[in-house]
């Protein structure tokens, strides 16, 4: 998903002069027609997601300098470049002193306005990632800090939000690599044990006859190699958070010495003489089914419905692709620090390599990926030439026939749902990931038997394919066709798109 730029300017011209140019940067363009507007736009109750914003200086309601002071006092470090017809260096200086970013003469060329919007996104990357590292650290890390966009993660974030404001035993569901424990991590930070300890304990990792005394702790000399005494995970963190990972992997006996512990509240060291009383919240996470688990006794069902209080079901990456862009980003901007290289960004045909996957290791393997490219990478842009591993896979898989697989991405719910059926020659509409990985998409002219294609029949295919790619948003289909929306809806009727046509009256219905 593009990176979001508010244009604030009350002349018409200007904002849709500065729409184009940062449409052309890759980037989705919002606007505002004075400085209220983009107040209520960066701070009402409906407030956009917004990474940078274009000012100027002089509006008939609310200044430049009014709008910087609203943003300062509610707390947002969005970076601002301010622009204004009157360059001077009074301007600048008090621009910059109220917290802008960057200050640019009106009117701004092109190649001026991209590399300070990219000084300035990039500056916002870094801040926010060494930010949000820090919180890390700290046991503060927010719900707020969790980076997505896709739809898919709204109700696990609400659903955290929930769980954060209470001491609920809460059990995080999904595959490996998805962010169980950064999800674990926000939860924690945002309720009020924050300031207590998080601790963090992986049960497939702990070998089986010493589950007790890294759990519940010893007292020195309980056993052959106990030189001395250990408290155990309960114990520190009593006050704050235990995070039992993969707790599905415990075996049977492990089981047992936890539940007990869970019920009474209490922890007993290998070779105590007394109970301890802890205060520990518990949060746990697994990517097993654990109630296939209880059915087939490899877990207690008992222990299954302490921990299984309120579950959260995180999707994985496959099917939030949204996420994909903004996780690269952050990724590259972490994985570029740490090398002590200069990075621009990632490639746009980079990025659609990166969409086709399918990610079975998810968001960790994307982490992985875009630390590797970073070491690969000679110049400071990443291409597809850094992913080569991905790129075989994605073009290298064979179907049952031997022939090379259509690696296909599969469409959300909404999207499925809007076409009737399957279609004989053209098949389930869908993003074709090889399509999105070449330098241009593919088209076939000729039909199995050699013969050119009709025109109604590429033109169908086409539409087809704009519409799936830009997820049913028939503006934005209309634009990228170059022709109207009415146009486009009669082109729908007329090839017998009837799913389009029903999501472009659906999309006219919500716009009125």
């Amino acid at each position: 998903m593009p990176q979001v730029v508010l244009i604030v300017d009350d002349d018409p011209v200007q904002r849709r002069l500065l729409e184009a140019m940062v449409g052309r940067f890759g980037h989705q363009a919002m606007t505002a027609e004075g400085g209220d507007a983009a107040v209520a736009l960066l701070t009402g109750a409906q407030a956009m997601r917004i990474d940078c914003v274009v000012l100027d200086m002089v509006m008939p309601d609310l200044d430049g300098l009014g709008v910087l002071a609203r943003m300062r006092e509610a707390g947002l470090d969005i970076p601002v470049i301010v622009q204004t017809a009157h360059g001077g260096i009074d301007n600048a200086v008090a621009a910059m002193r109220a917290g802008a970013t960057d200050f640019v003469i009106k009117p701004a060329s092109p190649e001026r306005l991209q590399v300070s919007l990219r000084n300035a996104l990039a500056t916002k990357a870094l801040t926010g990632e060494l930010q949000r590292i820090k919180r890390s650290r700290d046991g503060t890390l927010s719900i707020s800090d969790v980076i997505t966009r896709s739809p898919a993660m709204r109700p696990v974030l609400h659903a955290a939000e929930k769980a954060a404001g209470s001491a609920i035993p809460v059990l995080i569901e999904g595959e490996s690599g998805v962010g169980k424990e950064l999800i674990a991590r926000a939860i924690h930070g945002s309720g009020t044990r924050r300031a207590k300890p998080f601790v963090a304990v992986n049960c497939g990792a702990m070998p089986e006859n010493l589950v007790e005394s890294i759990l519940f702790g010893h007292e020195k000399g309980s056993f052959t190699g106990a030189t001395e005494k250990h408290n155990g995970k309960f114990i520190e963190a009593d006050g704050g958070t235990l995070f039992l990972d993969e707790v599905g992997e415990l075996p049977p006996p492990a089981q047992i010495k936890l539940l007990r512990a869970l019920q009474e509240g209490e922890v007993e060291p290998v070779g105590g003489r007394k109970s301890i009383k802890v205060d520990v919240r518990i949060v746990s996470a697994t990517h097993r089914d654990l109630i296939a688990d209880v059915k087939a006794g490899r877990f207690r069902e008992d222990l299954f419905y302490r921990l299984h209080v309120f579950p959260i079901s995180i999707p994985p990456l496959r099917q939030r692709l949204e996420d994909i862009p903004e996780l690269t980003r952050h990724f590259l901007t972490r994985s570029a620090a740490e090398e002590g290289k200069r990075m621009r960004g990632v490639g746009a045909q980079a990025l659609a390599l990166l969409a086709a996957y399918r990610w079975p290791g998810n968001v960790r393997q994307l982490e992985n990926a875009i630390f590797r490219a970073v070491v690969l990478a000679d110049g400071e842009e990443i291409g597809v030439n850094e992913f080569p591993q991905i790129a075989a896979q994605i073009a290298g898989q064979a179907g049952p026939d031997g022939a090379a697989a259509q690696p296909w991405i599969d469409p959300s719910p909404a999207m499925a749902a809007s076409w009737p059926g399957t279609n004989e020659n053209f098949g389930m509409p869908a993003r074709n990931a090889a399509a999105l990985t070449m330098a241009s998409p593919s088209l076939r002219l000729t039909d199995p038997h050699g013969d050119v294609r009709p025109l109604e029949d590429i033109e169908r295919e086409v539409i087809r394919f704009a519409i799936v790619h830009y997820d049913q948003q028939m503006s934005e289909v209309a634009r990228r066709l170059k022709i109207g929306r009415s146009t486009l809806y009669r082109k729908l009727e007329g090839l017998g798109l009837t799913g389009g046509a029903q999501a472009a009256e659906k999309e006219t219905v919500t716009a009125e």
